[in-house]
């Protein structure tokens, strides 16, 4: 049995630009891609926050240190610019790997610069 599980996100990140005449996917700060364990031109799930569009594009890495967070293609008309995204990757797994696997969460501020990392989801409240 293969499992799909959270393997790394960035949680809220602001997006920077929206191009809709680029050849298509999301640019991604290249030190955020690689903290959250994102390769370039790996599938990713985007979640808006702001508009409540879901959709899935490629990763491709931006400029280290630039907090770029650009969708583009036909992605530009599900995000707009200041938009609060949840940027996912997933992994396959077998059930004993599952029972060890930690996803990497990574948690930036409104200009996209890292304010910390965990490999846990905080409880819900009931």
């Amino acid at each position: 049995m293969q499992l799909t599980l959270l393997k790394g996100k960035i949680h809220r990140a602001t997006v920077t630009h929206a191009e809709l005449h680029y050849e298509g996917s999301c640019a991604i700060d290249g030190r955020l891609l690689d903290i959250a364990g994102i390769r370039e031109y790996e599938r990713i799930d985007i979640y808006d926050v702001t508009s409540g569009e879901r959709y899935s594009t490629y990763a491709i890495r931006g400029e280290e240190g630039s907090g770029v967070i650009s969708v583009n293609g036909a992605a530009a008309h599900k995000s707009r610019v200041g938009d609060l995204v949840i940027i996912c990757a997933y992994v396959q797994c077998d059930a004993a790997e599952a029972d060890a696997h930690k996803p990497v969460c990574v948690y930036v501020d409104r200009e996209n610069r890292l304010t910390h990392t965990n490999h846990s989801m905080p409880k819900q409240a009931a």
